[in-house]
C-alpha cells in the first residue's frame, strides 16, 4: 500500500467551527487510479489537499511508504512535494512567458538536474502526453486541453509517487475532458502511475479503478 490515511480530521475554526473532514480512514494501493467524488462541499478537495501536503490536518496521519508525513517540518514537506508528488489543478497554472518545454523542465531545474538531462526528460514527457510538436509554444498559442497536457507533463516529469488531480477537466470542453481522462488512464496502465483525482462528474468513474464517495466530510461509500 503506497498511502494510508488514519483518523484524518480537518476543522476550520471560526465563530461556528466547520468540520470539513471527520475521522477519515482508507488506503491506496500502488498503481491505483482512485477518484474522490461527492457533492460540492463534501470535503473531497479538502481531503486531496491534506494528502498532497498542501494543507495541514487538524488531527490524524497520512502515511506514505511507511513514513508519517505529518511529522515533516515545512522544509521537509516542501522538498517532498517537489521531488515525490505531482499536482494538476483546474487552472493550468502556466506562466504566460514560458514555453511548454520551459514549464515542464522548471521542476527539474529547481531540483538541480543538469541542463542536458532536464531538456531531455521534458521533451520525452511532452511527447508522451502528445505535445511533441508543441515544445516551443506559449500558453496563449495553445488550446485549453493542450495547456492542461503541459500541466500534466510538468506534474509527471519528476516521476512522482502519486499524481494528485483536482477537478482537472472542470475548465475544458467535453472533447478535451475526454482526452485528458483517457490520457490519465493510459498513464496509469502503461507506466503504473498512481493517481488520486477529485471530480464532480459521475461519468468519470468509468475511467478509474475505485471511487470513494464523500458526504459532509465523511466517507459515505467505496
Amino acid at each position: 500500500m503506497i498511502i494510508e490515511v488514519r483518523n484524518l480530521k480537518k476543522t476550520y475554526e471560526g465563530t461556528v467551527p466547520t468540520h470539513a473532514l471527520k475521522d477519515i480512514n482508507f488506503g491506496v494501493e500502488k498503481g491505483e487510479f482512485l477518484a474522490l467524488m461527492g457533492r460540492s462541499g463534501s470535503g473531497k478537495s479538502t481531503l486531496l489537499h491534506q494528502l498532497g501536503l498542501l494543507d495541514i490536518p487538524t488531527a490524524g496521519e497520512v502515511i506514505m511508504d511507511g513514513v508519517n508525513l505529518m511529522t515533516f517540518s515545512e522544509r521537509e514537506k516542501s522538498e517532498f512535494r517537489l521531488k515525490k508528488l505531482g499536482y494538476v489543478f483546474q487552472a493550468y497554472a502556466l506562466l504566460p512567458e514560458l514555453t511548454a518545454i520551459e514549464s515542464v523542465y522548471l521542476p527539474l531545474m529547481l531540483s538541480g538536474v543538469s541542463k542536458k538531462e532536464y531538456i531531455k526528460k521534458a521533451t520525452e514527457m511532452l511527447d508522451k502526453v502528445g505535445l511533441g510538436d508543441r515544445l516551443h509554444h506559449l500558453p496563449k498559442e495553445m488550446s485549453g486541453g493542450e495547456q492542461q497536457r503541459v500541466a500534466i507533463a510538468r506534474a509527471l516529469v519528476n516521476n512522482p509517487k502519486i499524481l494528485f488531480a483536482d477537478e482537472p477537466t472542470a475548465n475544458l470542453d467535453s472533447e478535451s475532458s475526454l482526452a485528458i481522462l483517457k490520457l490519465f488512464r493510459e498513464l496509469n496502465k502503461k507506466i503504473g502511475q498512481t493517481i488520486i483525482m477529485v471530480t464532480h462528474e459521475p461519468d468519470d468513474k468509468q475511467y478509474v479503478d475505485r471511487v470513494i464517495w464523500l458526504k459532509d466530510g465523511v466517507i459515505q461509500s467505496e
